[in-house]
């Protein structure tokens, strides 16, 4: 951390300034094991749901036999979607809305919580089971008769719009929900056309089982008086879930209450609403008494959205001179059963394929592909590391089938730091960025130049080595409305109120720094909420590495409109005139004077009944909305050196360098800690997660003892370094972090892996590259 300052050398406030690594508020209390989560929550008189789910990926429901399982000890009521429809639960709409390339809108079958007429995919819930314990619900599931024709089913995106395929919906002809375009097919071919060479590689982004830490689970009253509800569950923005389960329901937004306390990671997947909340919202209403569901894990296997799981044809143009001219991208995005995220494989590869480099001309064409699968969501990056991985490993490939050097064609290609503000042709406009400098920053802490004398130690030992190289961009969310809020509590305390939802990123401890400089505020006494729809007025939700940048915005116009209050009844206090009174270092000062009275003194005077004339404002407190800024550019380079034993297969990580510039810091440990999550997330990825369905939708990687995460010792010690350039679009001048590993992890893993193997004429492998993948591909180009 190049800006570290040693704390034991700074002041008692200054210990947590802005760009100072503060520990987490949050990490004592979680440490302890004392974290809350939604299935440590219990109700007096709760009640238990258990889920029966379809053990079949495809076929006609003709009936469900719920008497047994009804007459069983403690089974109070069975749901499904009869007794939902009687219960006014309308269908589920698409969170996300596109268009087709003809302009017209993406098919969106009729989705409701539990399905009446088909199963589409092994563990689609199908009835919910309502006991005194969870053991009586479970021994009940149990003895929940499906009666279902199976079907063919359909797993790979890549044959679901086949003409024999089998079709999950009737009103969506050979399964394509989206036919999404971007660009000029014209230009863009004529670029192909006169291009001096062209680089084509089939490129396949695996699908990845999220596994959360902490299983989703929720619990669900029902106030009879009120018609009210309150739902516990973990998620990434109260607001938006809020408003949705209420439509949802056809209520109006003040009869849903979402509550979210501690939340054990989600990457995304805990973002939707799923269909056991709407079952257990349901059982609350009818019994008249509290409903907790909890999944298990090998539920969460097949319930969880999954992520990433693109199949893409990406090819890149360029002239003799070795100046990229064109990108293009054709290929299928699975969307699974239902769906879930079409983003990832549309407008973020769109937005986020180009990358660092000035190339002229883009097109992607997805087809967003229904399957017998479970449904593809966001997974942290959400089409950001998958756009990245094509640009990455096409640069690689050309620069090996042109013979030039590969650090050399991405400065040839980098887009220069004088042409910021920089019009991308994908729409966008780049505000900063200095990437051949962060290149260059991090050749040298990779130690790029000793890399021939670590690769003959290897060779000594009889493994192979390769490195490789990531110089990667992302487009952060886009901007939206979002909540600061500021309320002097009667204890002393100051309450930041925003509408992220840190599910593990840390957002108290960088907020309450952005605060405490803002407001000069006692950093102890700063506390957070944000899971409490009830005290929102906004909220965007987390995702999208957009938190700092929404709510540090949000709570830095809060600040300033508490010191513009301030500044009035400081002046009463003061009996001075406003345009006199100046705020600095925490305190209310008469221009030229000594006089002063500090905020939280003033705070204190207002809460012990100061008496305050009309028109000047009566607290301190704010409720501030943000519009947001627009989205950042966070970009950095990753190397890594892989070693692989080709005897075995096995490829192991043992040296990652990595220079990130993600704009002003807030807080270099925390930001540091973002970055090894999602390097590590793409180690796995690229090395050892591997979802596997068989030819019925049969899910045959559903459990630890077949899916493979990465662990310790997958992972080397990091090497990294900050290069900052302060975003110009937002006033922290903060660019997001929290999904850049994962896009800087999975094309430097990959191409110093296809380094490795280039001896043996290996240009291309895929993802996941396990043992016996590499070991396959190594025997075949022997045997050659």
């Amino acid at each position: 951390m190049d800006d570290y300052i040693d704390p034991a050398l700074l002041g008692p406030e200054e210990k947590f300034a802005i760009g100072q690594p503060v520990p987490r508020s949050e990490d004592p209390v979680l440490l302890r094991g004392e974290g809350h989560y939604a299935d440590d929550i219990s109700l007096p008189d709760q009640a238990y749901a258990v889920m029966v789910r379809s053990p079949i990926a495809h076929g006609i429901i003709r009936g469900i036999d719920t008497a047994a399982a009804r007459a069983m000890p403690g089974v109070l009521a069975i749901y499904t979607a009869a007794e939902l429809a009687q219960g006014g639960i309308g269908p589920l709409p698409p969170r996300q809305v596109m268009n087709n390339r003809d302009g017209t809108p993406m098919l969106s079958p009729t989705h409701y919580a539990l399905p009446s007429d088909k199963v589409r995919h092994v563990g689609e819930a199908v009835a919910a089971v309502i006991a005194e314990t969870q053991a009586q619900a479970k021994d009940a599931a149990e003895l929940v008769s499906l009666d279902i024709d199976p079907l063919p089913a359909v797993t790979e995106p890549s044959a679901a719009d086949a003409p024999d395929a089998p079709i999950l919906y009737d009103d969506v002809p050979q399964n394509v929900g989206l036919d999404f375009h971007f660009g000029d097919s014209e230009k863009v071919a004529a670029a192909f056309a006169g291009a001096a060479h062209v680089t084509k590689l089939r490129l396949r982004a695996n699908r990845i089982i999220v596994n959360a830490m902490e299983p989703r689970s929720a619990i669900a009253d029902y106030d009879p008086e009120h018609q009210h509800w309150t739902l516990h569950v973990g998620c990434q923005g109260v607001f938006g879930f809020r408003n949705y389960v209420a439509g949802i329901f056809g209520v109006g937004r003040d009869k849903m209450r979402i509550l979210t306390e501690r939340v054990g990671g989600s990457f995304g997947m805990k973002q939707p609403t799923y269909p056991e909340y709407y079952c257990i919202l349901h059982a609350a209403r009818e019994l008249r008494r509290p409903v907790k569901w909890t999944d298990d894990r090998s539920g969460s296997f097949v319930s969880d959205t999954h992520g990433r799981d693109a199949d893409m044809t990406a090819e890149l143009a360029l002239d003799r001179d070795g100046n990229f001219l064109a990108v293009r991208l054709n290929g299928y995005g699975d969307l699974g059963a239902y769906y879930g995220a079409p983003g990832p494989s549309t407008r973020n590869a769109v937005r986020n394929t180009l990358g660092v480099y000035k190339t002229p001309l883009i097109e992607v064409s997805t087809k967003c592909v229904f399957t017998n699968t479970t449904p593809v969501g966001a997974y942290r990056g959400a089409g950001r590391p998958e756009a990245n991985y094509y640009m990455e490993r096409l640069v690689d490939t050309a620069a090996r089938e042109i013979g030039v050097d590969p650090v050399e064609l991405r400065r040839r290609n980098h887009i220069p730091p004088e042409a910021m503000p920089y019009k991308a042709p994908n729409g966008t406009t780049y505000d900063s960025g200095d990437f051949t400098n962060l290149l260059n920053e991090a050749l040298k802490l990779a130690d790029w130049d000793g890399f021939a004398a670590r690769k003959e130690e290897s060779r000594a030992r009889g493994k192979l080595r390769g490195r490789g190289i990531s110089d990667y961009l992302e487009l952060t969310g886009p901007p939206g409305r979002e909540m600061g809020g500021i309320r002097f509590e009667p204890n002393g305390d100051v309450t930041l109120i925003t509408g992220t939802l840190d599910y593990g990123q840390g957002h108290w401890t960088p907020f309450a720094q952005v605060l405490a400089a803002r407001l000069g505020l006692p950093f102890s006494r700063i506390k957070l909420v944000q899971g409490d729809s009830d005290q929102l007025i906004a909220g965007g939700g987390t995702g999208g590495s957009k938190s700092m940048m929404t709510s540090g915005v949000a709570i830095v116009e809060a600040a300033d409109k508490c010191i513009a209050a301030g500044k009035q009844i400081a002046a009463h206090v003061l009996e001075a005139a406003a345009a006199d009174i100046e705020f600095r270092a925490g305190r209310f000062v008469i221009a030229g004077t000594d006089r002063s009275v500090g905020i939280m003194e003033l705070a204190e005077k207002i809460r012990a009944g100061l008496e305050l004339p009309s028109g000047v404002p009566q607290t301190l407190d704010v409720a501030n909305i943000s519009d947001g800024p627009p989205s950042a550019f966070p970009n950095g380079c990753h190397i890594t050196e892989v070693e692989v034993d080709p005897e075995t297969g096995v490829a192991e990580v043992v040296k990652y360098s990595f220079v990130n510039d993600f704009g002003v810091v807030i807080n270099p440990l925390l930001v540091t800690g973002q970055a090894h999550g999602g390097i590590v997330q793409g180690i796995g990825q690229a090395l050892l997660e591997s979802t596997v369905f068989d030819e019925h939708g049969q899910l045959l990687t559903g459990s630890y003892m077949d899916y493979a995460l990465p662990r310790a010792l997958d992972a080397p010690m990091f090497s990294n370094a900050s290069h900052p350039v302060p975003a110009k679009t937002n006033p922290l001048g903060a660019k997001g972090c929290g999904e850049a590993g994962c896009a800087g992890a999975l094309p430097s893993v990959m191409n110093a892996l296809v380094d490795a193997l280039a001896e043996y004429g290996i240009h291309h492998i895929d993802m996941p590259a396990t043992p016996e993948r590499i070991w396959r591909a190594i025997r075949e180009a022997r045997a050659h």
